[in-house]
């Protein structure tokens, strides 16, 4: 029998060498490529006969599933580890200081002492506190006065004069 295995392996057409090579081939490239494992897993199970003939194939093809799918979890938990640090390292001293700076310009204007009296203010009563400016007010009253009632006189009636209200603006005629 010994004899006749030789005989069947040279009788192997040229199709069937490149089927077995193809197959060998899938051994080399499912441990990089993780689509290919993906897609020769799936051709396996639709073929159950495939997959008892390929069972080292259909094995080496699952392992490298599983370690593509460990490769991209470290890969999340190192991503979400840098992203934490970013934000840790960056974001965070940056929204505290802006805050910061907030609070402490509030804190620094509500430290600030009361302003005193404006200086013209001070002035003014200085001024009216004289006599010499009591008497030129007194003066300048009686001129408005005077001609407020000049004018009045010289008006048919008193609806058409302008009104002037308690701020001294010009109140508008009501018809």
């Amino acid at each position: 029998m010994s004899h006749d295995q030789p005989r069947l392996r040279s009788k192997l057409s040229g199709v069937e060498r490149e089927e077995e090579r193809a197959w060998l081939g899938f051994y080399r490239s499912v441990r990089s490529d993780m689509f290919v494992a993906a897609e020769v897993i799936a051709e396996l199970e639709a073929h159950p006969q495939m997959k008892q003939r390929h069972l080292a194939l259909y094995l080496c093809c699952k392992q490298s599933l599983r370690v593509h799918k460990a490769r991209q979890q470290r890969g999340r938990r190192i991503g979400q580890f840098v992203r934490q640090l970013c934000h840790g390292l960056f974001v965070v001293p940056i929204r505290a200081l802006t805050t910061g700076t907030r609070l402490g310009g509030q804190l620094a204007v509500e430290c600030l002492p009361e302003l005193t009296r404006e200086p013209a203010v001070r002035k003014i009563d200085k001024l009216t506190a004289e006599k010499e400016f009591a008497a030129a007010q007194a003066a300048f009253d009686q001129k408005v006065s005077a001609s407020a009632a000049s004018m009045a006189s010289q008006t048919s009636s008193p609806s058409d004069l302008p009104r002037v209200d308690a701020s001294g603006a010009l109140a508008r005629k009501q018809a």
